[in-house]
């Protein structure tokens, strides 16, 4: 078996496309889209970050302004900066960059974002939609992950009660997920919970594992969808996977390149080339899944889509 690649950037360029067409039609409507992004102190990895967001931004038309806060602004003075944000009629989302000095309490730092601006997804407030089934604006990893199984358009064999047909219906749930078992690798906040909570909402039934799961290969064996996101190369290799399953690896790491004896290669400087490769032994199991996303190329492109489709739908709530 050859596992369907899952391509990342091609269901990314399709919901962007659509954005797109949002932000001209509120531009046209005199109700233009400015995404503020707060970053307090300097660090050189978020630095790549926000020239990416910017990129995008322009990209599709997303005014972009970076608020550079000095790396010794108090807790007080941040939630104060954020709060005259909110108040702003110039600003239709907030996002807050990472990481934050010690001294700053992420948690209250973005609790103090207003929900109607939050474009990541992280206020309690969307947090909470998310766990209601109705979220608009979600973590948009999570978010981007759930996307990429919903473009398989997957079928289910399950026999599906008449009520429930309304209720999907209603909802607009995905019916092809209807009874299918997810396992979620990892229990984050921002990545495992919300993907399950998300799944759980289309009628999957959903197991969470994490560092406390005893035995993990009896669970991922049993999943229709598998989802990894801890962020440890190689954790789930081929045995642990059901033939034929969807799997969705969120993880994202740097390991040196090996050649063919298992040395490292090395760079003209001496120094190891390294390779980005997600939680999955990619390889394996795609001769075993029956589609897989890549590394890099899979969640990575939808996380900055699902960022500029929530920016999109802040603005459009505002107006």
């Amino acid at each position: 078996m050859s596992a369907r690649i899952i391509d990342g950037e091609a269901v990314a360029k399709s919901i962007l496309d659509a954005v797109k067409t949002d932000v001209q039609q509120l531009k046209a409507a005199g109700k233009p889209v400015h995404l503020f992004a707060v970053q307090v102190g300097e660090n050189a990895a978020s630095q790549v970050y926000i020239r990416n967001q910017q990129a995008s931004c322009e990209e599709i038309g997303i005014a972009y302004t970076l608020d550079s806060l000095p790396a010794d602004t108090s807790q007080q003075a941040l939630v104060d900066h954020l709060h005259e944000l909110n108040a702003s009629a110039d600003c239709t989302g907030i996002i807050l960059q990472m990481p934050l000095p010690e001294t700053i309490d992420r948690r209250k730092a973005q609790t103090a974002i207003a929900p109607a601006k939050d474009v990541e997804g992280m206020n309690p407030a969307n947090m909470g939609a998310v766990l209601a089934g109705d979220p608009t604006i979600g973590p948009c990893t999570a978010v981007g992950a759930v996307e990429l199984v919903y473009s398989l358009g997957l079928e289910s064999q399950a026999k599906i009660p008449d009520w429930v047909e309304q209720d999907i219906k209603r909802r607009n749930l995905r019916r092809g997920l209807y009874g299918k078992e997810v396992v979620v690798v990892g229990h984050s906040e921002i990545v495992g919970k919300p993907i399950g909570l998300l799944l759980l909402n289309q009628y999957c039934t959903v197991t969470a594992c994490h560092i406390g799961t005893q035995d993990l290969r009896s669970h991922t064996r049993r999943a229709d969808i598998l989802v990894v996101a801890v962020g440890k190369p190689g954790l789930v290799t081929a045995d642990m996977i059901k033939p034929g399953a969807v799997v969705i690896d969120v993880g994202i790491n740097r390991v040196p390149m090996l050649d063919e004896s298992g040395k490292p290669v090395l760079n003209p400087k001496g120094k190891p080339r390294m390779k980005t490769v997600g939680d999955v032994d990619y390889e394996p199991a795609s001769r075993v899944a029956g589609a897989i996303t890549p590394v890099p190329g899979g969640v990575g492109p939808m996380t900055v889509a699902i960022l500029l489709r929530n920016t999109v739908r802040a603005a459009q709530a505002q107006s």
